[in-house]
């Protein structure tokens, strides 16, 4: 009798320690297992946001395209990543921060589709502008240098497209001078394609990062 006590007494032990050992590697396993899911998780949620924004970006770019269709059909505009380029040379007479009648007109035609387009988003427009590496010369010695005339030309635009409808706390004005060319300033041609204004619209979130040092809002600086 009190040698079958000590036989099951010697045969469960082990059988409890093995239990128990696999109950640690059942629990190790588990929580495996939970944190590869919740990797995955993350990184499908991140995928899930990256096609969101990108979705978002072409639904930005086209809505922009179908605003501005006129003058994009007609060339006088163009729409590259979402900036809006226009030629300084229709714009602004050489060394001049004063509006020509055909770059008044084109101002006018854009204000409202920039309008419209403002309306449902949270977005800002930033009128940019930029020069040759020419220095500022003939009559129009009032302007310092390069920076001066890009921003005069800049809040030029901008107090246009605040004139004919776009809200004054959607627009703002920023000069480049002769910084970020688009062509090289060797002959007059490269010269011409980097005298030139840029609209670009942005997120509100990101105006104060995008804003360069020599932004100007509604005034000189």
């Amino acid at each position: 009798m009190s040698g079958e006590v000590e036989f099951e007494g010697e045969s469960t032990a082990p059988i409890w320690a093995f239990g128990d050992l696999m109950s640690v590697l059942l629990g190790v396993f588990v929580l495996i297992l939970v944190g590869v899911i919740g990797v995955q998780l993350q990184l499908s949620h991140k995928l899930q946001v990256a096609q969101q924004q990108r979705l978002a970006e072409q639904q930005r770019r086209a809505t922009l395209e179908q605003a501005l269709a006129a003058p994009l059909a007609q060339g006088r505009v163009t729409l590259v990543n979402g900036r809006i380029g226009i030629r300084g040379s229709l714009l602004f007479a050489l060394n001049s921060d004063q509006l020509q009648p055909e770059g008044r007109q084109l101002i006018r035609s854009l204000a409202a589709p920039l309008a419209q387009y403002l309306q449902s988003r949270d977005e800002l427009l930033m009128v940019s502008g930029f020069t040759d590496d020419q220095p500022v010369h003939g009559d129009h010695r009032q302007f310092a240098d390069n920076w001066e005339l890009s921003a005069q030309r800049a809040l030029t635009v901008t107090r246009a497209l605040i004139a004919d409808g776009v809200p004054a706390d959607a627009v703002f004005a920023a000069a480049f001078g002769a910084q970020q060319p688009v062509s090289a300033n060797a002959d007059e041609a490269g010269r011409a394609k980097n005298r030139r204004v840029e609209i670009a619209p942005i997120p509100r979130s990101s105006a104060a990062d995008a804003t360069p040092q020599d932004t100007a809002s509604g005034h000189a600086r």
